[in-house]
């Protein structure tokens, strides 16, 4: 599962959603008065532009299920770093499958890339990562994990209007409730959509007038297509390009919301480690610090943001991408690399907000948040300001 946030269903339809949310459950993992909410709820969905029918047919039947509730109250703690998260899921395997789709689905693609500007590469990586190419969608019913989110007291204003959104999908035509099967949290097909982000950006590529994201790989691969083109991938342009840096420079210059051209960075001593630096404005970036393996992220680098915000996630699909493409096994960087995991992470974010830098919440997690955080601190107490924490960084802050 990702954690890929929705574009956002409608004002209106958000606002309607929140007007259950004082009939939803206290916050203990119980279903008790779930009929009573979904009752509520099926005349809400029809208020939002659902077929009394349609909701009949996706929700009559539906109960609550515990086991989701428990799977998203017992989410840990993601403290992978990208070389670890990296290393176990662009794997030999999944290299070999991922080009073997290339070459024979050339057409496909070339008519892709074409429409939508998207390389064969960064879809691959995607698919591959979300799903094994399609192999691992997920076996849940949507619409009864999605009611029983929906219900529980922690986030209905995320999770009904994806029902909402659900019900949608059937009445359009491009699912039946039955086959609407997918991840625990509600994501659906080979590159998991949440349902709002399949009625806006999935695409009948096939020609069978229906959104498949399930079963046809050319609905699925068209979708990721229009979803990364909308959010502003730049066509024929690079996205992650592995770089070495020397061992002295600026490094508060090396943060992702400072770009700068490619005869900038080779000024500093930036090289690429094979080939040349493609031109254009991009960031340095340091996903282990300055000691780690380093990148220039281009425009197109935010674009995997804005399908997944995690970034040891983001960077480890642009990796995988850059490889399919030919790109070399990525580089352990240039030293030892001091790793904290979550409750080092958190002793951290606490020290930040004691000292009035926000952290974003304090959860243990190295998001981007927290590394903007770092490297302000680091600023501060005259640190090498790569936006990476370490035990020197929390000596110093305590």
């Amino acid at each position: 599962m990702t954690s890929r946030t929705p574009h956002a269903a409608s004002l209106a339809l958000a606002l309607l959603m929140a007007g259950s949310t004082a009939a939803s459950a206290a916050c203990q993992a119980s279903g008790a008065g779930f009929d009573a909410w979904l009752a509520g709820f099926k005349q809400q969905a029809v208020t939002a532009g659902v077929a009394p029918a349609v909701v009949e047919a996706g929700l009559s039947g539906v109960t609550y299920d515990a086991s989701v509730v428990k799977k998203d109250r017992g989410q840990g703690v993601f403290s992978q770093t990208f070389l670890e998260f990296a290393g176990r899921m662009v794997a030999s395997y999944r290299m070999q499958h991922g080009a073997n789709h290339i070459a024979k689905q050339a057409n496909l693609f070339s008519r892709i890339e074409a429409d939508y500007g998207v390389p064969a590469e960064v879809l691959v990586a995607i698919w591959g990562l979300e799903s094994d190419f399609g192999a691992n969608t997920g076996d849940m019913s949507t619409l009864r994990s999605l009611a029983t989110l929906a219900f529980d007291c922690r986030r209905p204003h995320l999770f009904g209007p994806e029902l909402v959104a659900a019900l949608k999908i059937v009445q359009a035509g491009d699912l039946t409730p039955q086959a609407m099967r997918g991840a625990w949290a509600g994501e659906l097909g080979q590159t998991q959509f949440l349902p709002t982000n399949y009625l806006i950006y999935g695409v009948d590529y096939d020609g069978d007038g229906r959104r498949d994201l399930i079963k046809s790989s050319a609905d699925v691969l068209a979708s990721t297509a229009n979803f990364l083109a909308r959010l502003g991938w730049q066509r024929g342009q690079p996205w992650l390009v592995e770089v070495t840096v020397p061992r002295e420079m600026p490094w508060a210059d090396a943060h992702l919301a400072e770009k700068k051209s490619a005869d900038a960075w080779a000024s500093l001593g930036v090289k690429a480690r094979s080939g040349n630096i493609p031109p254009g404005n991009a960031a340095l970036y340091l996903p282990m610090g300055r000691n780690g393996p380093a990148f220039l992220a281009y425009p197109n680098f935010d674009v995997y943001l804005g399908w997944n915000e995690s970034l040891v996630y983001a960077t480890t699909a642009a990796y995988f991408a850059t490889r399919l493409a030919g790109a070399p096994k990525v580089s352990d960087g240039s030293g030892p690399v001091e790793v904290l995991r979550a409750p080092e992470i958190k002793a951290v974010q606490q020290a930040l907000a004691s000292r009035g830098i926000d952290p974003g919440p304090i959860d243990g997690k190295l998001g981007r948040l927290t590394r903007e955080a770092v490297r302000t601190a680091q600023i501060q107490l005259s640190l090498p300001a790569d936006g990476w924490p370490d035990t020197a960084l929390l000596r110093a802050l305590r």
